[in-house]
């Protein structure tokens, strides 16, 4: 719990155009950034978006991810991945997000949320 919630305070929500997704609202601060970051969208379907390619407004299956970002990373090894899950979407389906995501060969992945007030449970 306190590991997601380190990781929560380190990311930030940035404001580019992609697929529709509610985000989970937490109070976080925000992270700046010299490189546009690349985004895995999860939405509340379980389905995986990339903001990068031709076909944005089409879903990726996990071996589709691990391509496409595996070719970013070869040519920028240090590029941020963030990952855009839909607060409806299932743990497992994000979580299956951020393991291609690593398995692509990403070092540094982000969640981005919408700024909130986090409660304490």
């Amino acid at each position: 719990m306190l590991v997601l919630l380190i990781i929560f305070m380190i990311t930030a929500p940035l404001l580019t155009p992609g697929i529709e997704v509610n985000l989970p609202e937490v109070g976080a601060e925000s992270i700046s950034q010299n490189e546009e970051p690349i985004t895995l969208y999860v939405n509340a379907q379980g389905q995986y978006f990339l903001d990068i390619g031709a076909n944005q407004d089409s879903p990726l299956v996990e071996a589709q991810v691990i391509t496409s970002i595996s070719a970013v990373l070869a040519n920028k090894p240090g590029t941020m991945i963030l990952v855009k899950g839909d607060k409806n979407a299932s743990y497992n389906s994000v979580a299956l997000g951020m393991g291609a995501l690593q398995a692509a060969g990403a070092k540094s992945i982000g969640f981005v949320t919408e700024p909130g007030s986090a409660s304490s449970k």
